[in-house]
C-alpha cells in the first residue's frame, strides 16, 4: 500500500510543479516537478503509513 500511495502522491506533485513551473519557463517546470515529486513521494508515503 505504502508503494502506490506514494506513486500516486508522486504523479500528482509532478504534476502541479510542472503546471506551476510551465507558467515561468522550461527549466523551472524542470525543477518544480522534481520538488513536487519528492513531496507527493514523501506525503503518499505518510498518508498510507497513518491509514494502515
Amino acid at each position: 500500500m505504502s508503494k502506490l500511495f506514494g506513486f500516486i502522491g508522486a504523479f500528482v506533485g509532478s504534476t502541479i510543479g510542472w503546471y506551476i513551473g510551465d507558467q515561468v519557463g522550461l527549466m523551472t517546470a524542470v525543477i518544480l516537478s522534481g520538488v513536487g515529486t519528492g513531496v507527493g513521494l514523501w506525503y503518499g508515503r505518510k498518508k498510507a503509513r497513518d491509514y494502515g
